[in-house]
């Protein structure tokens, strides 16, 4: 059975040091990319639009109490209602 080649330290280091240099230079050159486009809002019903003005006034309220640990909110209330899922992640998607 032939013996592997064997390689000396510098040749490795090269390596690693080509292939570091390699990977900033493609993160570099994604991040200077254009941003994409934001997503367009999607229409949110009135009993949704209440139910997010009744959470953001229960934040506010936390808020002014010192209270800034956040509300526990639903996102469907009863039977029949409208589910406000995609409308409560849409709208509070920025405070995670």
């Amino acid at each position: 059975m032939p013996k592997p080649l064997r390689m000396s330290r510098r040749t490795w280091v090269a390596a690693w040091v080509v292939l570091c240099v390699a990977g900033i230079a493609a993160t570099a050159a994604l991040n200077a990319g254009p941003a994409p486009d934001p997503r367009p809002e999607k229409p949110v019903s009135a009993e949704c639009a209440e139910y997010i003005a009744d959470i953001e006034a229960q934040l506010a309220k936390a808020k002014v109490e010192g209270n800034d640990d956040g509300v526990l909110a639903f996102s469907r209330t009863r039977v029949g209602a409208d589910d406000c899922h995609d409308a409560l992640l849409d709208h509070f998607s920025g405070d995670r």
